[in-house]
């Protein structure tokens, strides 16, 4: 039996054939012998096709008044696949040193960077500065501060943006809610503070206003979000421009739009979604009286996201009776809620197919954990699988390239699976498993030194140690 696979779930170059599951011309079975699991297996294919979809539409739909197509590394970030955005003419949007120094590495161009971040450290902005980053997206009075003081020392004029809070519910989790009022994130249009901020920015000749960045959030599906925050980001610079004289050239609309987990999620094309906010963006421009500035996203999830499915193996299966009479069949894997906290965190939702044979047997009610010592170490709550499914098989989880090696940690000591790209047949790791003994690496046996005095908080760049800076 030949298993049917939603595109909008699994990676483009999926196939399958009596039951065995291949991605990149490889097979699932094949890569699990060759690298063990629990694995990353990327895509390639998919991912640069996807990468090239956004970068299309934004072309098509905006033209001249394109701006850039900024790949959102804190969905999932490697040399490898900040090669692959830049060879794509993306730019990349990062929020810590952390992300900058992979970036670095890969000798990604600093005039296609952004640098997000809410609390970005002394040596994070010095890092960004001095890698000649091309836009600081500033988050708070303090750190216009900071930036300007530091521009100022290093004689540069830093380009910058200001995330606005334009008071839109995305229709989302609250935890990944990024626009509304009660949020860390941005200065408050409503409130003042946005405008607050613009003259805070203005004092600083260090500093150079370019324009507006709003992110509503992730996982969002419909675009009437977007169009609502275009409209309010476009007001104020109808508000800068009659204030000032002048117009500001530049407009991040951030990223935030969703991928199908499920087959009943939905997620707009990146023609669709780009389609729909030029239109938003002409309009609000054509009412407000303001020449439509250079358009800039920030897809991340988008883009990786489908291009990765995490390859798991079976280890015990277990009936559990209920109270209610019923029963439950749990399904034990090899990883869990530290290769994918997003259950864990969002209650998120995920598919899952048995990757290794076929099978006719009847499904049951199942749940899909982990094997971490947590209760809620669960991949999938509620899901239908084979009832002949025993330790050994393989299973694996699709759409699971975004937030999870990215968020993957140690819990229990477990080490982070490796990320596997497949392409033509052949296949390559990328980012490679850890191991126990870099895990001991890190312990350190060292005699007690005196603190005999409170170094300085100013200029000790607390949160990130980048070679070079500290």
């Amino acid at each position: 039996m030949t298993q049917q696979f939603n595109p909008k779930i699994w990676p483009q170059t999926t196939t399958s054939e009596n039951g065995v599951i291949k991605i990149g011309g490889c097979s699932l079975s094949a890569l699990a012998q060759q690298f063990g699991t629990p694995a990353f297996i990327l895509d390639e294919t998919d991912f640069k096709a996807r990468a090239q979809s956004w970068f299309n539409a934004l072309q098509i739909h905006f033209g001249e008044n394109a701006g850039v197509v900024y790949y959102a590394a804190k969905a999932f970030i490697s040399k490898e696949i900040a090669k692959w955005v830049e060879q794509a003419g993306l730019g990349l949007d990062v929020c810590t040193g952390g992300e900058l120094a992979v970036a670095q590495a890969a000798g990604f161009p600093a005039a296609r960077i952004e640098m997000h971040g809410n609390n970005k450290s002394e040596s994070e902005i010095v890092a960004a500065i001095d890698y000649r980053v091309e836009t600081i997206v500033l988050d708070s009075l303090q750190e216009i501060e900071r930036v300007a003081r530091i521009a100022h020392q290093k004689a540069v004029v830093q380009k910058v943006l200001l995330r606005l809070t334009p008071g839109v519910e995305a229709h989302t989790h609250e935890a990944i809610s990024t626009a509304h009022e009660d949020v860390k994130f941005g200065f408050s249009i409503a409130s003042g503070a946005a405008w607050d901020a613009v003259l805070a920015v203005k004092k600083h000749e260090s500093l150079s206003l370019q324009g507006f960045h709003a992110h509503i959030g992730s996982q969002i599906f419909a675009s009437d979000a977007y169009a609502t925050s275009a409209e309010r980001l476009i007001e104020m610079l109808a508000k800068y421009q009659a204030q000032f004289g002048e117009a500001l050239p530049e407009l991040d609309l951030g990223g935030g739009y969703g991928i199908a987990y499920v087959d009943s999620d939905d997620p707009l094309s990146a023609e669709d979604a780009i389609a729909q906010l030029s239109i938003a963006v002409k309009d609000a421009c054509k009412r407000h009286g303001v020449k439509i500035p250079k358009i800039s996203i920030e897809p991340g999830r988008a883009i990786v996201g489908p291009a990765m499915v995490t390859l798991y193996e079976v280890g015990t299966t277990k009936d559990v009776k209920l109270e209610d009479g019923s029963s439950r069949w749990y399904v034990s894997v090899d990883g869990g809620m530290s290769d994918n906290l997003r259950t864990a965190l969002y209650d998120a939702q995920y598919s899952v197919s048995l990757v290794n044979r076929d099978s006719a047997a009847p499904l049951r009610a199942s749940r899909l954990v982990g094997k971490h010592c947590e209760t809620g170490d669960i991949v999938i709550k509620d899901v239908n699988l084979p009832s002949d499914i025993v330790p050994g098989d393989l299973l694996a989880t699709p759409a699971t390239g975004a937030y999870g090696r990215s968020m993957a940690s140690n819990y229990n000591h477990m080490t982070r699976p490796p990320v596997v790209v497949v392409s033509n047949k052949t296949a390559r790791t990328i980012i490679r498993r850890e191991t126990s003994a870099d895990l001991l690496a890190l312990e350190v046996e060292e005699a007690p030194i005196g603190i005999s005095a409170e170094i300085p908080a100013i200029g000790r760049g607390i949160g990130i140690g980048i070679e070079g800076v500290e």
